[in-house]
């Protein structure tokens, strides 16, 4: 199977270098110097789950790579329209894009560039970044895809790729129903993200404060409620069993965009807080908790 990889960081890095171990054919379009030492060194990634060094094709323009049958799009959601452009010639003759990124509007947005019939939904569930250039660290042993076609013709390409991943023994999960999973995820993210980022701590601190508490559920039922009120099927009882899966996980951990945050990068906030805050004015719902949330980021959204 053709794969190529746009956006070769902590989740296209590694699941992309996962499925070139196994054999299969895999394209990187990086940039920079994280471009230039995948050409000269291969892509390393550091992981519990095995380390490895891949010799794999790599370019900054994707015309260069030739056709993909799948392209693992994992750009940051700032990115998405221009980098969708971008992967244009991967993709013109018959190839599917699957988004592995954060909030619930990529297949839309990536939709609106190259077409719906172009785009499958897919959520990623890892912690991975770059380590330095051309070396991809995972942290923990987390690594797990879920995905699924929004319309019937993409269903073949969509076994075709649960195939490969199978090939890598990478774990992955092909869903009828990616919506939901992506909202499921997203309830989860847009509380995490909120919480760690703006009080620029880790989930144990969150977690052992009531008012930070307060703010990490109030922020999941807001985003619960917007999807439930368009039409989402989400469980009844699905924030206290994401509350329940909050508890389960490492005190250390915080959303990358507390990282972005702490580096002083851009934020992924109007797609997240801002995103919930957004489309709940435009459903007739209240998400005080993401809006204010999304205020005291702000100052921030474009770095610092």
């Amino acid at each position: 199977m053709r794969i190529a990889v746009m956006g070769a960081g902590g989740v296209g890095g590694y699941f992309g270098g996962r499925l070139a171990q196994a054999g299969h054919e895999v394209s990187f379009v990086a940039r920079g110097k994280h471009l230039q030492a995948i050409k000269a060194r291969g892509l390393t990634l550091k992981s519990a789950l095995g380390d490895a060094t891949i010799k794999v094709k790599a370019a900054q323009e994707p015309a260069e790579l030739g056709d993909a049958d799948i392209v693992l799009f994992a750009v940051k959601l700032w990115d998405t329209e221009s980098a969708a452009e971008h992967i244009r010639p991967l993709v013109e003759n018959g190839g599917t894009v699957i988004p592995f990124q954060n909030g619930v509007e990529s297949i839309e947005r990536i939709g609106k560039v190259l077409g719906p019939e172009r785009v499958m939904g897919g959520a990623a569930y890892i912690a991975g970044r770059i380590g330095a250039p051309g070396v991809i660290v995972h942290t923990g042993t987390m690594a797990r895809l879920r995905f699924g076609p929004v319309l019937p013709a993409q269903k073949k390409s969509a076994q075709a790729f649960l195939a490969a991943c199978q090939e890598a023994k990478v774990e992955a999960e092909l869903t009828d129903d990616i919506v939901r999973v992506l909202w499921e995820k997203f309830v989860l993210l847009v509380s995490v993200s909120a919480t760690t980022t703006v009080t620029r701590s880790n989930l144990g601190v969150v977690r052992a404060d009531a008012d930070l508490r307060w703010l990490l559920e109030a922020c999941m039922r807001e985003t619960w409620a917007l999807g439930t009120k368009r039409g989402v099927k989400l469980a009844d009882d699905f924030v206290a069993q994401t509350l329940k899966f909050v508890e389960g996980l490492p005190a250390e951990m915080r959303a990358s965009m507390a990282a972005d945050l702490e580096a002083g990068g851009r934020l992924e906030a109007p797609w997240l807080s801002g995103a919930v805050a957004r489309m709940s004015a435009q459903a007739g719902l209240e998400a005080p908790a993401n809006r204010a949330v999304y205020a005291a980021l702000k100052p921030y959204l474009n770095g610092h």
